[in-house]
């Protein structure tokens, strides 16, 4: 049974920053996509970022040049750095493993942006 486990959510005032954390119970090697998704309340889930099949990374636009994903293999996990951060970013946040036709969800991490 695969496990992502998400941290790093919280309270933060506009312009703040945030790390969010997914650690996996696998490994990543050979696993290209993996991402962050959010969803806000009465709104659907949306991407957020994600390093693709093609080896690249992907960002919605309403998040490009704030928020930045990258990962550590050696620790199966997968960060998003989010700056700059808005009232419109409050949502909980999800991390996401593809392998082959196999999807895998953490449980969330709710992120508040207010002042």
């Amino acid at each position: 049974q695969v496990q992502l486990v998400e941290s790093g959510g919280g309270l933060v005032q506009p312009g703040g920053s945030l790390k969010l954390s997914c650690a996996a119970s696998l490994s990543f090697f050979g696993i290209r996509i993996m991402g962050w998704y959010r969803q806000a309340p009465g709104k659907q889930r949306e991407l957020v970022a994600t390093f693709t099949g093609g080896g690249t990374t992907y960002y919605a636009d309403s998040v490009k040049g704030r928020f930045t994903i990258s990962r550590d293999d050696a620790k199966n996990t997968v960060y998003l750095q989010m700056n700059s951060l808005k009232p419109e970013d409050t949502a909980v946040y999800y991390c996401r493993i593809s392998i082959g036709y196999a999807e895998y969800w953490g449980q969330g991490t709710q992120v508040t942006v207010s002042s």
